[in-house]
């Protein structure tokens, strides 16, 4: 069976075909710029009809969809009631689920008959406790307009969970894992029985740990006191949290963790300080989802900064685990989001 892996952004195709169960993949690309000024992509729809070109055959797509709220815990087929949930957590995730429905809605035009499925990226963290979900704030907010922690990465920290499991050669629901997918947005997650019970990343991906140019966690007062001394809306607030923060906003230099090494190196406090808060936001974290998983098997490093910085690995785990009497793994699992979303697509289907 042949399914087509789609991760459909604001103005971005991703693709993926794979041939399942063998797990082959037969073809990738993205295509970018679609519907700015000067490109030959009018659309999603046209962007889409160009990949679709030269492919052979589709028996099914599955597509990425960022954020399913509480109303998706699990990947579902694509039914007129399931776009209009999407459509709902729209409110939640303004910037990536009109996006993905537009890859959504362009392939059910191109594709007429063909099986769809959607996976979201917030369903691996629907079994959070909820003590571990749920802000301090009047709870009416949570009942009314459904503040809470959600969680992403769900996929990725599902895919490297299963594979440590494979390296370990243990059932993944006899194993407690702590998996660290860091790249230019970053979320710690733990996993306990192959189930997530708390991640980093909260209501949207700016909670959390300090990443490329998100601030991750801070005093929530900050907001309001900056806005006020700087005379700044709420969207300017916002871009400055999501888009000028984190690596690049403490070191002055990059989001880019590679050119931060060199700089760190050649002598620069501020590289060299935007490396130290990294290193110690993610060292605090592992270690309150330690205390939280009451032991632990196996430390999970993935995505860019987490399969390829081994400096930062290395000074993440220096001394973490002194206390230990057996010390847990340390592994390095690359992800594989698509090949998770084609596993899951062709599950659902054959089910």
């Amino acid at each position: 069976m042949k399914i087509l892996v789609i991760n459909s952004g604001s103005s971005s195709i991703k693709y993926k075909l794979f041939e399942m169960p063998e797990e082959s993949l037969i073809s990738k690309g993205n295509i970018e710029h679609i519907g700015e000024s000067g490109s030959k992509f009018e659309n999603h729809f046209a962007g889409l009809k160009t990949i679709l070109e030269k492919m052979d055959s589709v028996d099914a797509v599955g597509h990425r969809v960022v954020h399913g709220a509480e109303r998706f815990k699990k990947p579902v087929k694509v039914t007129p009631e399931v776009i209009n949930g999407i459509k709902e957590c729209s409110t939640i995730a303004p910037l990536h689920n009109p996006a993905n429905l537009a890859g959504i809605n362009a392939c059910q035009k191109l594709l007429p008959g063909v099986r769809q499925v959607v996976v979201f990226d917030t369903a691996f963290h629907q079994t959070i406790p909820d003590y571990a979900y749920v802000y301090g704030l009047p709870y009416d907010y949570y009942q009314r307009l459904k503040i809470r922690k959600y969680g992403f990465h769900g996929t990725s920290h599902e895919y490297v969970a299963m594979e440590a499991a494979k390296i370990l050669r243990r059932p993944l629901n006899k194993i407690k894992l702590i998996s660290c997918h860091l790249g230019n947005g970053c979320s710690i997650t733990a996993i306990d029985k192959g189930r997530s019970v708390d991640t980093s990343m909260g209501f949207t991906p700016l909670e959390g740990l300090v990443m490329g140019t998100r601030c991750g966690d801070i005093d929530p007062a900050l907001v309001t006191h900056i806005m006020r001394r700087e005379r700044l809306d709420a969207q300017n607030m916002e871009r400055i949290l999501n888009r000028e923060s984190g690596l690049k906003g403490i070191s002055g230099v990059s989001n880019d963790m590679r050119p931060l090494e060199l700089k760190a190196r050649a002598g620069n406090k501020r590289a060299r300080l935007a490396i130290d808060i990294f290193i110690y936001k993610i060292r605090k974290y592992i270690g309150a989802y330690m205390s939280v998983l009451g032991g632990l098997d196996a430390l999970v490093f993935t995505a860019g900064i987490g399969e390829n910085q081994s400096m930062i690995r290395e000074r993440v785990c220096c001394g973490l685990f002194s206390l230990f009497k057996k010390k847990p793994r340390v592994l390095v699992v690359s992800t594989n989001e698509e090949l998770m979303i084609a596993r899951q697509t062709y599950k659902l289907i054959r089910r």
